[in-house]
């Protein structure tokens, strides 16, 4: 069975973003891009909440053919138009292509499905809420995290009022205080 594996930025005290969405304190570096790419290339599919992929979508498409491109912007702007992506949305226009397919009804089958069919990880950046519900259904099985040195003391939070056992796996610290932290569910 293939692994579902968070990938998120939070605040010390557990927070996605301000509670208006806002995610302007989230820090980004090259060392922390460079980390993420590598970990990045281990999944061939992506799964999304409609929000968060509809602002991944307005982007990383032509993100690597602009002429100022970052290094960054060119490799993941490639992966991401190689990957398949699996949206979880009961509003979006649901037109399936080759690389994009909507789930919705009982999210919680569908992602099952997906996790027993061959491939790699799949990765999910982002999405909050759904995060939050896969976690209540046991359905993630990895998080890697990145704590940024900030406490927001409110805002849209990660981890749902459910326990989670938790391994640490790997630890790795960025020079501007980014603890990146990869747990793997007991």
């Amino acid at each position: 069975m293939r692994n579902l594996v968070v990938f998120m930025h939070i605040s010390l005290d557990g927070f996605t973003a301000r509670a208006d969405g806002a995610m302007n304190w989230i820090k980004v570096s090259d060392e922390i891009f460079e980390y993420a790419n590598a970990r990045t290339q281990a999944a061939d599919t992506a799964l999304y909440g409609r929000k968060t992929f509809e602002m991944m979508d307005a982007y990383w498409p032509t993100a690597g053919n602009k002429p100022n491109a970052s290094k960054h912007d060119i490799e993941h702007s490639t992966w991401y138009n190689k990957t398949l992506k699996y949206v979880v949305s009961e509003t979006a226009a649901q037109q399936d292509t080759d690389k994009i397919k909507f789930i919705s009804g009982d999210i919680k089958a569908q992602v099952l499905d997906l996790k027993k069919q061959d491939g790699c990880e799949i990765i999910m950046f982002g999405s909050p809420g759904l995060a939050r519900f896969l976690m209540k259904e046991g359905l993630i099985d990895e998080f890697w995290l990145f704590v940024n040195p900030i406490v927001l003391g409110a805002g849209i939070p990660l981890f749902p009022n459910t326990e989670i056992k938790l391994r640490l796996e790997k630890s790795n610290a960025f020079p501007d205080g980014v603890m990146g932290l990869h747990y793997i569910k007991e």
